[in-house]
């Protein structure tokens, strides 16, 4: 359990970057900020503050929400749409490295490739993490469920339920 809070206490802590990052691009007048997305057709600008906020919003939730299964499935929900998003991308023929961070990387002269070589990074680190936590959570229910229902009295019935006695 330790690990998985570290790991959302991290995820928190890039999807805080990621978002800043998008929000301080949209406040410079770059030439990425007015051209429309290929796939969602808003311009970039509206998209960086859109997937800005939701990143922000899953971060907030993976420090201040008790339950590690939401955690993990917000996490792998975000994650999973940016996989969907970037396959999009390469389905419609757009195969320019993904502008996620606006003219962020430009500011910083970090080589566009170079920027999105480290988004693919995190997107792995992000999928990996949150689906290995929630096959690992499955896996801790299912042997939980396996442990009450051997402990469980065998009955004739066809219920898995054990019979009380003076009920029909």
């Amino acid at each position: 359990m330790k690990i998985a809070r570290l790991y959302y206490y991290t995820a928190a802590v890039v999807l805080l970057l990621t978002a800043t990052g998008k929000f301080i691009s949209t406040i410079g007048h770059g030439p990425i900020l007015y051209i429309h997305d290929p796939i969602t057709d808003f311009k970039f600008s509206n998209l960086f503050r859109i997937a800005g906020s939701i990143e922000i919003a899953v971060a907030l939730a993976c420090v201040s929400v008790k339950r590690i299964w939401i955690q993990a499935g917000l996490v792998a929900w975000l994650s999973t749409t940016f996989l969907m998003y970037r396959i999009g991308l390469m389905l419609v023929g757009y195969h320019k490295p993904c502008s996620c961070l606006g003219n962020l990387t430009d500011a910083l002269h970090i080589p566009p490739q170079t920027a999105d070589t480290a988004m693919k990074i995190i997107l792995a680190y992000l999928l990996v993490g949150s689906y290995a936590i929630l096959f690992w959570l499955w896996r801790q229910r299912k042997r939980s469920d396996v442990f009450v229902n051997s402990k469980l009295p065998s009955s004739n019935s066809s219920s898995p339920l054990p019979h009380r006695q003076g009920n029909p």
